[in-house]
């Protein structure tokens, strides 16, 4: 039987998967980017992050999108954290690494080699001169780096995920120890989350002022923003700790401090983002140029909005979302295909919208509802074409007679 917790984190599942996907539908109508096409054979190369730029804009998706940014993928490292430590007792070392290789690594390089340039040949043709294929896979051969969209989240969690099968195996105590320290916050949230902001800023802080907030960096299709690979160690080790103490008697329990005070943590989500965006407003357009008080002043409002981000969208669907439906149950269970796949829907259905005419919230709607549903059908469809196979035709035959 499904406890309220994995009940309420699978609906949490659903919901960010909705959120991703709303995401990407929305960036080609950012007031913040250009009017006109990222060159393909320029760089930096930034319709990497912008496949497509419509000429209808509206400011509330500039909003949306920095906002997401800033918690988002902390909040699905935090994620994966939180599911590990079951994974790894349940299979051992060896086994959870084999299986985290099947699940993550072979999709990584499935959307790298497939995947990517099918979403990126829309991208291409926004501003191609010769829009043939062949010509196209010649420039995306001669590429500095091999754009992977929104499949470098798998790599980085593959890493992680690494790392936590070498603690297991290495150091069988240490998820002991990360139990213990969970349960000392289990009814206090506040001092759990103060715990990770002080060490977000401790891994987040002095790369941004190395680098910037901003800067990626890839080698061949491995791509990293360089301010964050630490900052997203300590969101999925905190949610490992949460994990090896048990989601149901712990600090993410349905009925805890956490989800009873969820309005509290609305208030702070929006505070701490309204306060990084005013601060990293005066480090705009430069950020190597601006004054360094404000750019330590942005670099340190980050961790604190990104931690009320994430706990405040925890304890929503921890309080608000502990029912069971059909629709959240199927999101649930196909998140991870829709991840895989929905980013060609998005790209083509906004290169697609291009010439029409209809102002950017529409087009966004359009976008989102064509691409979210395309890729949940090619999910859902997979999966029970998948299952008839594997059933074969006798086993099909029995199931059909139970019925």
């Amino acid at each position: 039987m499904t406890s309220r917790a994995n009940l309420s984190l699978s609906n949490l599942r659903a919901v960010v998967i909705v959120i991703v996907v709303a995401f990407h539908s929305v960036l080609s109508y950012l007031v913040s980017q250009p009017r006109e096409p990222f060159p393909f054979d320029l760089a930096p190369y930034r319709w990497v992050a912008f496949p497509i730029l419509d000429h209808q804009r509206w400011f509330g998706f500039d909003l949306f999108c920095a906002w997401q940014d800033v918690s988002l993928m902390s909040l699905m490292f935090f994620l994966a954290g939180v599911f590990a430590p079951a994974s790894l007792n349940r299979r051992g070392s060896l086994n959870y690494l084999s299986d985290r290789w099947r699940r993550i690594g072979l999709p990584f390089l499935f959307a790298v080699a497939v995947l990517s340039p099918i979403a990126y040949y829309a991208s291409y043709l926004a501003t191609a001169v010769d829009p043939a294929p062949l010509t196209f896979s010649q420039q995306w051969l001669a590429l500095p780096m091999w754009p992977s969209g929104p499949a470098w989240f798998l790599w980085q969690l593959f890493v992680l995920s690494a790392l936590a099968a070498g603690l297991h195996a290495l150091a069988p105590h240490w998820e002991r120890a990360m139990s213990d320290l969970a349960a000392r916050f289990s009814d206090r949230p506040l001092a759990f989350v103060i715990g990770v902001v002080v060490l977000s800023m401790l891994a987040y802080v002095p790369l941004a002022m190395i680098f910037s907030p901003w800067d990626w960096t890839t080698i061949g299709p491995f791509s990293v923003q360089l301010s964050r690979p630490l900052h997203y160690v300590v969101y999925f080790l905190a949610g490992v700790a949460i994990g090896s103490n048990g989601a149901d008697g712990g600090l993410l329990r349905p009925g805890g401090p956490l989800a009873q005070h969820w309005l509290a943590w609305l208030a702070a989500a929006v505070a701490g983002f309204a306060a990084w965006g005013g601060l990293t407003s005066l480090t705009m357009p430069d950020w190597s140029a601006s004054p360094m008080v404000y750019r330590l002043a942005a670099a340190f409002a980050f961790p604190l909005a990104c931690a009320t981000g994430v706990f405040f969208l925890l304890a929503f669907c921890l309080r608000l979302m502990q029912w069971r439906h059909p629709v959240l149950d199927s999101l649930s269970s196909n998140a991870y295909g829709i991840y895989l796949v929905h980013y060609i829907f998005v790209v083509w259905l906004q290169y697609a919208m291009l010439g029409i005419a209809l102002g950017a919230v529409a087009k966004a709607a359009i976008v989102f509802a064509g691409a979210l549903a395309l890729s949940w059908l090619l999910c859902v469809g997979s999966t029970a074409l998948a299952s008839r196979r594997a059933l074969g035709p006798g086993k099909r035959a029995v199931a059909e007679q139970r019925r």
